[in-house]
């Protein structure tokens, strides 16, 4: 039989486990004589990991890392938990209690373990989240009711311990608060307060992945890019500018690597005092730290999340006036289109070295919506150019009548050789799921491009996952995002400078909550229409002053040269307020 000990780089049960088990010489000798022992980075192999974490729930509700997959040759699941101790402690069994036992079961009960991988197997080809309907419509009242409900309403935030950021969900608040929901605006503002004031956030401005408490206390200190990033988008959003600009300089100063990309992750674990502790490093003062080597770093420079780093730090940027996030932001997108673009596209690289791991949806995704965030917040095109090309691969990848989106030259052949590739699940964990951000970037290309293509795509992807987002909004923030971008009317703005800006009238578009925003030079405008966004045809300057145009389904009104009248205009439209 095969273990398949599932980890990532910063996970402190892992590096627990790996101490107490896996280097002892006597266990690893009973291992490596009864087993074949593989050990996957579920950071670089998404579906693997997401395979048999699917596969896993079958066996525990514990579901976490390290996960510890037992499995037959040809590659099913048929025994599996998480972190087991060297000894008993418990209800726990050692680690060895648990060889032994699939070990014997291998031995004296092959057929029925064969014929539990395989069930498991057949469960794992069936599973999807989808009754079929093509239907968008969501009560998003009712949705952002459930999320309220989940509210603890002591200590901010959702649930009980452990308490996590779940950013895709604040972000989906934050979205149909600016839509005009009032209640969902307060909400998120409350957790946003929360957990700016809690111990989840450090005093370099980062925040850690989760509170083991329910009052955010005894936070696990490893500290994600996915979270982080997610983050800085949200409280630059939520106006939250002290906040949003320290997760900023966390990311630049800690997570940023020499060749532009961010490390995937800063590790829980470092050396204080001789002494190797979990969150050691993070209890001391500034002072006390500049005399201790840091926590590490997971140096992979993993192609989504960097995605997302890349749109929040060009949304903050443009919103808090922060140049130095922009370019930032620039930074790692042409490194990324120049390592990580090519003839497929990369999943992971480190230190120069390209993962054979190939890319999942996410990277398609969140690459995508980051390069369009950089390209409305720069105005360069080609940008954009490349966020299409992606959603174009995955679109000509996917199946219009079952998954619009899909993997050029499909996923995990691995896993593809032993036919355990699953539907791809739409629900959000900690960032969104390949499918929401490939649905995303594909509404956004249609509003700058009028292809009907992109917008079917993403209407079809989400009606899979609408009845269940709404009765689920925890689980699905990032899909519920997407269904209010495409339950409402179609508006975009352009703003066309030629000479001297406005700073008035673009303050103004940077801070409109009621569609897409785009500033661009007047020479900007020329190469976006040339590259076939449509959004930018017969856009100048009126007179050589600042130009405003607001459209709605792609029909602009008159050009808008003064702030006081484009105040009025976005007042006027449907698009809410100027200033949410």
């Amino acid at each position: 039989p095969v273990l398949v000990s599932i980890g990532y780089s910063t996970c402190h049960w892992c590096h627990v486990m790996a101490r107490e088990s896996f280097s002892d010489p006597s266990l690893a000798e009973f291992l490596n004589d009864r087993f074949v022992a593989i050990k996957v980075d579920r950071e670089e192999h998404a579906e693997v990991d997401a395979t048999y974490l699917t596969a896993a729930g079958a066996f525990t509700p514990n579901l976490g890392w390290p996960l510890n997959v037992f499995v037959t040759p040809t590659g099913r699941a048929f025994f599996a938990g998480t972190y087991w101790p060297p000894e008993p402690a418990g209800q726990h069994p050692a680690f060895r209690q648990v060889l032994d036992a699939v070990a014997s079961a291998w031995q004296l009960r092959r057929s029925e373990v064969e014929a539990n991988g395989e069930a498991i197997a057949e469960i794992l080809s069936q599973r999807g989240d989808t009754d079929g309907a093509r239907d968008i419509s969501v009560d998003f009242d009712a949705a952002v009711a459930v999320a309220a409900d989940n509210e603890d309403q002591q200590f901010g935030g959702f649930g009980s311990a452990p308490k996590f950021p779940v950013a895709p969900t604040v972000r989906f608040l934050l979205d149909r608060g600016r839509a005009g929901d009032a209640t969902a605006h307060a909400l998120a503002g409350r957790t946003l307060d929360a957990m700016a004031a809690s111990e989840l956030r450090d005093l370099d401005g980062g925040f850690f992945r989760y509170a083991t408490q329910r009052d955010w206390t005894e936070p696990h200190y490893e500290r994600m890019l996915y979270d982080n990033a997610q983050l800085l988008a949200a409280y630059a959003l939520a106006d939250r500018a002290t906040v949003a600009s320290g997760i900023a300089d966390f990311l630049l100063a800690t997570l940023r690597l020499a060749e532009g990309g961010f490390a995937s992750a800063q590790d829980s674990e470092s050396t204080v005092a001789g002494t190797r502790v979990e969150g050691g490093f993070y209890a001391l003062d500034a002072v006390a730290r500049a005399s201790e080597i840091p926590p590490a770093l997971d140096e992979k420079i993993v192609t989504g999340w960097n995605g997302l780093a890349i749109g929040a730090l060009a949304l903050a940027g443009a919103r808090l006036d922060r140049p130095d996030f922009i370019a930032a932001a620039r930074s790692a997108a042409d490194f990324l289109l120049q390592r990580h673009v090519g003839d497929r596209l990369v999943r992971v690289s480190i230190g120069g070295r390209i993962s054979t791991a190939p890319a999942a949806l996410e990277d398609y995704g969140m690459l995508a919506a980051g390069l369009l965030d950089l390209a409305l917040a720069t105005g360069e095109v080609r940008y954009a150019a490349s966020a299409r090309l992606l959603v174009d691969a995955a679109i000509a990848a996917g199946d219009p009548a079952a998954e619009p989106f899909g993997v050029p030259g499909g996923g995990d052949p691995v896993l593809a050789s032993q036919g355990l590739v699953a539907a791809h699940d739409l629900s959000d964990g900690a960032y969104p799921s390949g499918s929401a951000a490939l649905s995303a970037a594909s509404a956004c290309l249609f509003r700058l491009t009028g292809r009907r293509v992109y917008v079917d795509a993403a209407q079809a992807t989400m009606s899979r996952v609408s009845a269940i987002a709404q009765q689920h909004p925890i689980s699905y923030g990032a899909a519920l995002s997407v269904l209010s971008e495409l339950s409402r009317p179609v508006r975009q703005l352009v703003v066309v400078i030629d000479g001297a800006a406005d700073a008035a009238v673009i303050a103004l578009a940077r801070r409109w909550g009621g569609g897409l925003a785009a500033i661009v030079t007047a020479e900007q405008a020329t190469g976006w229409a040339a590259e076939g966004f449509e959004l930018f045809d017969a856009r100048s300057t009126s007179a050589d002053v600042t130009t405003a145009y607001l459209c709605e389904d792609f029909v602009c009104r008159l050009p808008i040269t003064s702030a006081a009248d484009l105040a009025v205009a976005l007042d006027d439209s449907r698009g809410g307020p100027s200033t949410s």
